[in-house]
């Protein structure tokens, strides 16, 4: 108590102040020791304010500690001496992805990954062989508590704890980003010195860094190119619209793209693929542009041909089928767009194959070319004209008129333009040839399909066709419905030879005496609903299917079965029977010993057989049909060739076919003999059989003055009306026994 001044402490002091502060001072010794016990209450709660204070620092400066340690941007760990995790922050948790009460006491190297195991042994038993307070760095795949791995790097550092057990902590960052940047120059590096040429510039376009590339491409080394700009390479060819253009796409997308002429060093031009992209800062600026260029003449030009092949006829260069179905798909689309009718018209040369047959395919091509260009001639500047292969063209009109019927009149109008241009004579190979078409029309509108325009059109062309020829047809859709009748009868057709559906009629033939020579055997089809059906409605069918081969082979073994049984009577022995022959039946290699084996089946006179044959039929294979119709003769049988007149036979070719005897078509008959057209052909014909030495039947006879003109003119042999209606077998050996 008895303290000096000067030995007193700052905090008595301060004590004592305080108390004379308030007014009070020792008077006594009584005084003295109540002061005493003052000073000393005071320094007490001066000392307990002071310890409030430093406890209060003390707690903030822990919660500033907690937080920078929780909320650190690394990954704190503490492991123990076996490496279980006592201490972790909240960012190691939430890389472990894993809540922190359940990463405590867990080992860590159950989240190294397996196959950094062996390298995170390594790494630890050098941490605690080595030095306390030294860090380790290492970088390591940790795998989290879902299974997921990633890249990190760890600093480990062991502690000593003052005395007890040291322990390691571990400082660790998810380290992707840093890779896959590391990865991102590497690769662009490479790139960089890539097989194109690569050129930086600033944001005003100035060349700062080109690549090897670029020199060998261009002829111009770093050094001529670095402070210039791309201008340099300029060819002159692109004008000021074609640099607005790109430079409003950098502005708008940051990227361009496209053909560009350039020009190297040395003057030379050549054709290049030029990708620029905008490399922009945060801010959305552009710092530099990356422009990346190849040399693609050769390309180009490979390009365009493989283009050509794919999309053009190689011999008439207008589009082909692939590339006519796009172009229909864009008129469509232009249909529906803009509300007006277009038109598709089919066009298809009359009579081609023939001219291929006698002039050769070299003169067919010469024809397919001139057809092209008369084609492309007489049509509007957008309109298409496409060959889809062989003699056929399809064209496509667009925005003929809001009106269906003004519409369909314009496609007419141009359909038979192009009959017109098509019939003026070509010259071909320094010879004249005249030559037909048929065109189909259909209307097109949006609501149209290319695979209806197609079909349809090719509907309206066979209408063409069946219609004259030489002529222009518009879809019907009743024609839909003959079609769907076709479709059943060939399907029907299939399974009437089993049916036993088919069956012989025979057409007496006189002489001028008349007398009866013979019969031509004609196929019916008894249908066992739609009852007698005509041959123009299923011969055609079958003759454009397989189907023919099997009726032929029935029609055949039939006829010269009934020639055998008509050999047993008095009446009918020396009648001669005419069957038709199918063009795809007696072509087969097949069919000499086919007639052979039923001849022989059958035992059927020969000699009393006559093949029909038709013109066309004879001109497919000129040679097969001297070499069967040879070998047929021997055997004895005849052969007559079928509506003579109708065809493009040649006298040359009439003199080597051994024929026996030439038919007049009954198209030249039916306005004898008031047509004087049709009077001057049968004329010429018989003139030239009787030159050739063949006998002549007239057939369509009905009036006497048909047979009367024909004799005179030297056709002593009829067949028709005039003289007997075709007739089942039964009703025919009737008439036989009546004359």
């Amino acid at each position: 108590m008895g303290k000096s001044a000067g030995s007193k402490n700052p905090l008595r002091i301060a004590a004592e102040a305080q108390l004379r502060a308030g007014g009070d001072g020792p008077q006594g010794s009584d005084d003295a020791l109540l002061h005493e016990l003052q000073v000393h209450q005071i320094e007490l709660e001066m000392q307990n304010e002071a310890l409030r204070h430093a406890r209060i620092e003390a707690e903030e400066s822990r919660d500033r500690y907690a937080n920078l340690f929780d909320f650190a941007p690394m990954g704190y760990l503490t492991l123990s001496r076996d490496e279980v995790i006592t201490e972790a922050n909240l960012v190691a948790a939430a890389l472990m992805r894993v809540p922190r009460s359940k990463l405590n006491q867990r080992r860590f190297d159950q989240f190294i990954a397996p196959q950094a195991q062996d390298d995170w042994r390594r790494h630890i038993a050098a941490a605690w062989l080595g030095q306390t307070n030294v860090t380790l760095n290492c970088e390591l795949q940790l795998r989290r508590s879902d299974g997921s791995l990633f890249p990190a790097q760890l600093q480990c550092v062991v502690m000593d704890m003052a005395g007890r057990t040291p322990v390691m902590r571990i400082a660790f960052t998810d380290i992707t980003e840093r890779r896959q940047a590391e990865e991102e120059r590497r690769i662009a590096a490479i790139a960089f010195e890539s097989q194109e040429g690569m050129i930086v510039t600033d944001a005003n376009g100035v060349i700062i860094r080109v690549n090897r590339a670029f020199a060998e491409l261009s002829g111009y080394s770093e050094a001529e190119a670095v402070g210039k700009t791309p201008a340099l390479l300029r060819s002159g060819r692109h004008d000021k619209a074609f640099y607005r253009s790109m430079w409003q796409s950098l502005k708008d997308t940051r990227y361009w793209q496209g053909e560009v002429w350039n020009r190297r060093k040395n003057g030379q031009l050549y054709v290049a693929w030029l990708t620029i992209s905008a490399v922009t800062t945060p801010e959305g600026g552009v710092s530099h542009y990356v422009g990346a260029f190849s040399d693609t003449t050769e390309k180009s030009q490979a390009a365009a041909e493989i283009h050509r092949l794919a999309f053009f006829d190689p011999l008439t260069h207008l589009p082909n089928r692939r590339l006519l179905q796009d172009r229909l798909g864009h008129a469509l689309a232009a249909s529906s767009r803009n509300g007006l009718y277009g038109a598709i018209l089919f066009l298809d040369l009359d009579n081609f194959k023939t001219l291929n047959d006698t002039r050769g395919h070299d003169v067919g091509d010469l024809l397919l070319v001139e057809v092209a260009q008369r084609v492309r001639a007489g049509l509007r500047e957008g309109d298409t004209v496409a060959r889809l292969g062989g003699d056929e063209f399809i064209m496509i009109l667009e925005s003929l008129g809001a009106d269906a019927e003004e519409a369909a009149l314009l496609a007419k109008q141009v359909g038979e333009k192009l009959t017109e241009t098509i019939a003026q004579p070509f010259e071909l190979g320094g010879a004249e040839f005249h030559c037909t078409t048929s065109i189909g029309v259909r209307l097109m509108s949006a609501h149209d399909t290319v695979e209806d325009l197609l079909k349809h059109a090719d509907l309206a062309l066979y209408q063409a066709k069946t219609a004259g020829r030489n002529t222009v047809r518009f879809y019907d859709p009743s024609m839909q419905a003959a079609l769907d009748r076709r479709s059943t009868l060939e399907n029907e057709l299939r399974h009437a030879i089993k049916r036993g559906e088919f069956t012989l009629y025979y057409q007496p033939q006189f002489d001028h005496a008349h007398r009866l020579i013979g019969a031509e055997a004609l196929l019916r089809w008894q249908h066992p609903r739609h009852g007698l059906i005509a041959p123009e409605e299923f011969i055609p069918i079958s003759e454009q299917t397989s189907i023919i081969l099997p009726i032929g082979r029935w029609v055949l073994e039939t006829a010269c079965a009934q020639l055998a049984a008509w050999s047993h009577g008095e009446r009918t022995r020396g009648l001669m029977l005419g069957v038709n022959v199918s063009a795809r039946q007696f072509h087969q290699p097949e069919f000499v010993d086919q007639v052979r084996h039923v001849l022989e089946s059958s035992r059927a006179n020969p000699q009393r057989l006559t093949f029909e044959l038709t013109e066309s039929m004879v001109l497919d294979d000129v040679p097969d049909t001297i070499r069967k119709i040879s070998t047929l003769k021997e055997l004895g049988m005849h052969f007559s060739l079928d509506d003579f007149g109708t065809g493009f036979s040649s006298f040359s070719c009439l003199t080597r076919l051994s024929l026996d005897q030439l038919k007049i078509d009954k198209s030249f008959v039916l306005n004898l003999p008031d047509n004087g057209a049709d009077a001057a052909i049968v004329t010429a014909i018989i003139t030239m059989a009787r030159s050739l030495g063949l006998n002549i039947i007239a057939e369509g006879v009905e009036t006497e003055a048909q047979r009367v003109f024909l004799a005179s003119q030297g056709c002593n042999a009829y067949q028709g009306h005039l003289f007997g209606r075709p007739m089942p077998v039964e009703a025919f050996e009737a008439f036989v026994s009546g004359i």
